[in-house]
C-alpha cells in the first residue's frame, strides 16, 4: 500500500495493552499503524501470518515495531533510569538477545523499522558505561541491518543536542529518531519545536502526543493529554515536519484505558485535528 503525505497513524498492540484497539483504527478508516511488539509466545510465524492477514483485510499498513520489556516501569523518572530500555547493566543481555528476535520477528511482519526507548543514557561520553550503550546499539543496529531494518530510538530520555551527540558515535547508517513532542515535554528534556528542528535530518517516524510540563522539570513527569489539549503546538509541529521534510505517517499515540469506546472517541477527535492541520499546511486536496 502506498500512503500518502502524512497519512494519520495510530500506536496499537496484538497482546500487551498499549496503544489502541486495532479495530479502532479499521473503525476509523486509519491506514497505518506502529505496533508494540506482542510478548515471547506471540511473536511465532503462525502469530505472524495471522496477524498480517488481519492487516491485509483491514488495509493497514504497519510502519514500525516497538520493542518493550518485562520489568520497564514509568512511574517516575528515577524509575525510568533504572529499568527502561538497553541501559540497566542487570538486563542488558538479557534485552539485547530480546529486541534480536523482535528484529526477526519483523522481518516475518515485512516491516522495515524497529524502535524502542533506549533508556538513559550516561552523560558523560568518555565514561565506560557511556561506550557501552554505544556498543550494545551498534550490535542492535547491526543485527537490523541484516534484516534490512532501521532502528529508531524514541525521544525523551536526552536532550536534542545529547542524542545527535550518541547517534554520531555509535555510527551507524540504519540508527535514526521516531520523535515523541510529548516526550520531550514529559521528561523535561526541551521545548520540542527547536529540539525537533535540531534532530530533524534523523527523523524517520513520529508521535502525535501531548502533554503539559510539570513544575519541577526533569524531576518529576509532566501529563499527558488528549492531542490539542496541552502544550505542544501541534500546528507549529506539523509545520515543522514540513520544514525538515518529513511526510511520513503523523502516528498518534495515547496511553489510555482499554475501553474501546473511549479510544474512539479521543482517537477521532485527534484525527480530526490532524486532518485540519494537514488541509492548511499541505493545501486542501491533501
Amino acid at each position: 500500500m502506498s500512503l500518502p503525505p502524512w497519512s494519520l497513524g495510530v500506536f496499537t498492540s496484538i497482546d500487551a495493552g498499549l496503544g489502541v484497539h486495532l479495530e479502532v483504527a479499521r473503525d476509523l478508516q486509519i491506514h497505518s499503524i506502529q505496533l508494540h511488539t506482542p510478548h515471547a509466545a506471540g511473536r511465532t510465524p503462525e502469530a505472524a501470518e495471522t496477524f498480517l492477514k488481519k492487516l491485509n483485510d483491514y488495509r493497514i499498513e504497519l510502519t514500525c515495531v516497538f520493542g518493550g520489556f518485562e520489568g520497564e516501569s514509568y512511574a517516575d523518572i528515577p524509575t525510568v533510569e533504572k529499568t527502561i530500555g538497553l541501559v540497566p547493566i542487570s538486563t542488558r543481555s538479557a534485552r539485547l538477545k530480546e529486541m534480536k528476535e523482535i528484529s526477526d520477528f519483523t522481518r516475518l511482519l515485512g516491516c522495515s523499522a524497529i524502535g524502542l526507548h533506549l533508556g538513559v543514557v550516561p552523560h558523560d561520553i568518555k565514561s565506560r558505561e557511556y561506550t557501552d550503550i554505544v556498543d550494545i546499539t551498534r550490535q542492535l543496529c547491526d543485527h537490523a541491518m541484516h534484516n534490512e531494518q532501521n532502528v529508531h530510538l524514541e525521544t525523551g530520555q536526552e536532550s536534542a543536542d545529547a542524542l545527535m551527540q550518541f547517534i554520531g558515535d555509535t555510527q551507524r547508517a540504519n540508527l535514526f529518531i521516531n520523535f515523541d513532542p510529548a516526550n520531550m515535554i514529559l521528561y523535561g528534556m526541551g521545548e520540542p519545536i527547536p529540539a525537533l528542528k535540531k534532530v530533524g535530518s534523523h527523523v524517520r517516524s513520529i508521535h502525535c502526543k501531548d502533554a503539559t510540563w510539570s513544575d519541577q522539570p526533569g524531576i518529576t513527569w509532566g501529563a499527558e493529554v488528549p492531542l490539542g489539549k496541552g502544550q505542544v503546538d501541534m500546528r507549529a509541529f506539523l509545520a515543522t515536519l514540513k520544514e525538515i521534510g518529513y511526510y511520513g505517517p503523523l502516528t498518534i499515540e495515547r496511553e489510555i484505558p482499554q475501553d474501546r469506546e473511549r479510544q474512539k472517541a479521543e482517537i477521532q477527535h485527534a484525527t480530526e485535528l490532524l486532518s485540519q492541520l494537514r488541509k492548511e499546511l499541505l493545501g486542501p486536496d491533501a
